[in-house]
């Protein structure tokens, strides 16, 4: 276990800057690698703090560039890959998002082959599993159901894809003579502090005099919190170098979530937002089958206008389902086989996500301040 180094991709992420901090507490790692396209000034600020800690190497660098991977993977232990392109909207290319998702994938794997990387953890979504309908309920569903989305969106498609090549990864036979062992994460929705997604939302309602959107009402998730979804790649690393351990885990998936209450969206938006005065818009909403049917509608009018002008729809039928489904999941997979129990509870999870939404709110408040003075 001497010795051992890791590569991060998308470490600068939401995502990625947790694993990190995570990783620099564990045993006889020498270096940490993190590679992303673009770090930001607050997030280099960040990691060099770590830096009397650990050697921590930052390499911008595009994940489709050869060179640039084969430099970040020679002498890797572990990749733990997080580079991705989240997209629900249908705001980015299909072609970008299939080129990162999984051409990027596919080249990272092939990489650690040449360089002899004998570990390789991918982090998948559950939108790999659906939902595939609005009218579908699952609840605490486990790996065993073999659960597939049906969309050829961009995202969930290429996120699919990308798993597949992961998990079609392992058992590969390694340059140096070694062997390849991979395995996949699958989170729920991810919340927390830094999150894009809990930031649009905050944002979009301090815009709208503290009203925030209410068109999730019909869902019920089971979220997890940031944290906990950097420990359990921390315990997939682990598990995957435990040669007693190892044979179990690899090529497998695993749903990871935690004690977040079942809610819907938009009911925990409110939850990490109401202490700082924003509330739910009480507003009608259609009903989602009536919804379902205009997003149809409104991306057929996006497809037939497509050759003259570039219409894109403000809802589209995946983000319909998405955002109006029963689709919930258990971890007891990952609590079996990985020793997964989350390293924060609810309580403290709502607490350091409450926080700061309300550092968001004062911000607000004080550039608005500026403006009329």
């Amino acid at each position: 276990m001497a010795g051992w180094s890791c590569l991060v991709t998308g470490g600068g992420g939401f995502l990625g800057q947790r694993i990190v901090h995570l990783l620099v507490e564990e045993k006889e790692l020498q270096e940490i690698r993190v590679l992303d396209k673009v770090f930001r000034p607050e997030v280099r600020e960040e990691f060099s703090k770590l830096q009397s800690k650990i050697r921590l190497t930052l390499l911008e660098g595009d994940i489709l560039d050869e060179q640039c991977l084969k430099e970040a993977c020679q002498g890797a232990s572990v990749v733990i890959h997080t580079a991705s392109v989240i997209d629900v909207m249908n705001v980015v290319q299909r072609e970008t998002i299939m080129n990162v998702n999984v051409r990027g994938t596919q080249l990272l794997l092939e990489t650690c082959v040449q360089a002899s990387v004998p570990v390789f953890i991918h982090t998948s979504t559950i939108e790999v599993a659906g939902p595939n309908s609005y009218r579908e309920i699952i609840q605490d569903g486990h790996e065993e159901e073999h659960l597939e989305t049906a969309w050829s969106s961009p995202y969930p498609y290429s996120k699919k894809l990308a798993e597949k090549a992961v998990l079609g990864a392992n058992g590969w036979a390694l340059k140096n003579g070694g062997t390849l062992y991979t395995c996949a994460l699958r989170p729920m929705y991810i919340y927390g502090e830094g999150s894009p997604l809990l930031f649009a939302h905050v944002d979009s309602a301090l815009k709208n005099n503290g009203i925030l959107s209410n068109h999730c009402k019909f869902s019920r998730v089971n979220p997890v919190y940031v944290g906990n979804v950097a420990w359990a790649h921390i315990l997939a690393l682990r598990a995957l170098r435990d040669p007693q351990k190892a044979p179990s885990i690899q090529g497998q998936f695993y749903y990871i979530s935690d004690g977040t209450p079942h809610q819907s969206y938009d009911d925990l938006n409110y939850t990490l937002g109401k202490e700082w005065g924003l509330c739910l818009d009480s507003g009608m909403s259609l009903p989602v089958s009536l919804k379902y049917w205009l997003a149809f509608l409104l991306e057929i009018v996006s497809f037939l206008l497509s050759p003259i002008y570039k219409y894109r729809p403000p809802f589209n039928c995946h983000l319909v389902t998405l955002s109006n489904s029963v689709f919930t999941f258990s971890y007891k997979k990952a609590q079996r086989e990985l020793g997964y129990e989350p390293l924060f509870t609810w309580e403290e999870a709502k607490q350091k996500t409450k926080e700061w939404v309300g550092s968001l709110v004062k911000q607000h408040k004080e550039t608005r301040k500026t403006k009329t003075h």
